[in-house]
């Protein structure tokens, strides 16, 4: 009974490890050798595979910075530290990077006017194709929020007043928002700056004010009242030079529509 028992116990137990030798074999002699470079690097990145640095997530781009196709700024998710350690296991010099963050260059939502009832497939990009969108303003948000669904980090959420809103402390600057939107309504915009213009519409003034109580109506006050020479007024939309912008926020003060927003 017990070697009835024993028999086909130990045949699998001995199929098992002639196999297993086989195996260990056959990778030996055919297997792809990894450069443990690459692991080092994998190791030091954010592991998020957010494909915002153009490689098939973290670890293609881990072995295109060992190849040498790639250089460690080219990841915004990492931060500083990541990327300055990979630059020194790579032999390069670390350059820092100025960190940006996704901004929804729209003010409208409620206070933009609609010029039909959409009722069809509730994406950005499906609403565009019907005559641009429902709203008047054919430069502004449609609300559904195609960007909140394309960031893998959870940073935009839908707000009250039906607009997309940015949590900046999440915010990686990934860039998948930017692809998402069918508008072209996302920028990304230095941290450091403070103040900048919360509209895209090109239109002139008197056509924007009877499309959103909430746009750009290219008065120049902005232009006029900065002390850096730091706003300018082009195509009927005002436009804040982050180079030159010290934060001084006298755009914000004078501004009529309160197009200018304060981060």
């Amino acid at each position: 009974m017990i070697m009835r028992i024993l028999t086909p116990v130990l045949a699998m137990a001995f199929l098992g490890l002639i196999f297993g030798v086989g195996l260990a074999y056959t990778l030996k002699i055919f297997g792809i050798k990894l450069d443990p470079k690459v692991f080092r690097i994998l190791s030091m990145l954010p592991g998020s595979n957010c494909g915002a640095c153009g490689r098939p997530g973290c670890a293609g781009f881990a072995d295109a910075l060992a190849r040498g196709e790639a250089i460690p700024s080219g990841c915004v998710v990492s931060t500083e530290d990541a990327r300055t350690a990979i630059s020194e296991l790579l032999g390069l010099s670390s350059e820092e990077k100025a960190r940006t963050v996704a901004t929804l260059l729209c003010s409208g939502g409620v206070r933009a006017k609609d010029k039909y009832k959409y009722e069809g497939i509730a994406t950005c990009k499906a609403a565009t194709l019907i005559f641009g969108g429902q709203k008047v303003c054919s430069f502004g948000c449609l609300g559904f929020g195609d960007c909140i669904g394309g960031c893998p980090f959870n940073a935009i959420k839908m707000g009250s007043c039906g607009l997309p809103v940015v949590d900046i402390k999440k915010c990686t600057a990934c860039g998948h928002c930017v692809k998402a939107c069918p508008k072209n309504l996302y920028s990304m915009l230095p941290r450091s700056v403070g103040y900048y213009v919360k509209c895209s519409s090109k239109d002139p003034g008197a056509v924007t004010v009877k499309a959103c109580k909430a746009g750009c109506i290219a008065c120049f006050r902005c232009e006029k009242a900065c002390p850096n020479n730091a706003v300018k007024v082009e195509s009927n939309l005002s436009y804040i030079d982050p180079g030159k912008c010290k934060n001084a926020g006298k755009c914000f003060e004078v501004c009529p529509t309160k197009v200018i927003s304060r981060r």
